[in-house]
């Protein structure tokens, strides 16, 4: 996981593999997210190649919390299929932004 600034858009890019043992770390990271408080928080999962429930939770908990301070959540991709999977079976694709970061690893 990193996180960076980049002028009123904090970036946090998540890579490999995330699950339930990756609980506390996340939660770390969404609290940095919160007491930054840019109108914009982008969560590239362009190289997320895994994610269970626990990652679906915190990105739900933190649309709801962006949307009660007025601020975005943007997902970046493309998304791993696995990872749209993950949003696309619990129906919950529809309730974030997703943008692209250029070109899919699967074209």
């Amino acid at each position: 996981m990193q996180v960076s600034r980049h002028d009123e858009v904090l970036v946090i890019a998540l890579r490999g593999e995330l699950d339930f043992d990756d609980a506390e770390d996340m939660e770390a990271v969404w609290d940095t997210a919160r007491e930054a408080a840019l109108p914009v928080t982008a969560v590239d999962l362009s190289q997320l190649a895994f994610a269970d429930s626990m990652l679906l939770n915190a990105l739900l908990a933190m649309h709801r919390h962006h949307e009660a301070m007025g601020r975005s959540l943007v997902l970046l991709g493309p998304l791993q299929p696995t990872v749209s999977r993950l949003l696309d079976v619990t129906g919950t694709s529809e309730y974030f932004r997703i943008a692209s970061t250029g070109p899919s690893p699967h074209s």
